[in-house]
């Protein structure tokens, strides 16, 4: 079993129309992409409506880099983490362009729903912005 990690916390997997293999046919609705995937080779088709990107290990960042060349591409549908990320991962996923992370109930069970909502509010705690001189919301809400 899985779990389904979002902004609002724990929830059931809700994708059961199955995943093919990078390269196959071009009426996939998913595809489930391995963390040594060419980012710039995947074909990203009107059909395709979910990527789900492996992260074998939580020291393989390599998955973060492939969710942010597929949204520099121009893809736009789900974008899912799956394996091990880890809650303190859990904004940087968000910030590549990943829309939701999938763990296992016994990563769910060590590292429980409040540590990844601790995370969820992952654009108001980006110190690349802050380390660029952009203004936080509150700072623009204030002038």
């Amino acid at each position: 079993m899985s779990v389904l990690v979002t902004d609002t916390g724990f929830t059931a997997n809700d994708w059961t129309h199955g995943y093919c293999k990078e390269g196959a046919a071009n009426d996939c609705r998913a595809i489930d992409l391995g963390s040594d995937a060419d980012a710039h080779a995947v074909t990203l088709t009107p059909a395709l409506e979910m990527i789900r990107v492996d992260f074998p290990s939580f020291a393989d960042g390599r998955g973060f880099t492939i969710a942010r060349v597929l949204r520099l591409r121009g893809y736009t549908g789900r974008l899912r983490a799956r394996g091990h990320v880890l809650a303190d991962q859990y904004a940087m996923a968000r910030r590549a362009g990943f829309d939701e992370v999938e763990i296992d109930d016994d990563l769910a069970a060590r590292q429980p729903q409040d540590q990844w909502l601790a995370r969820a509010d992952w654009q108001a705690h980006n110190y690349q912005s802050r380390l660029r001189g952009a203004a936080s919301p509150q700072a623009a809400a204030a002038e």
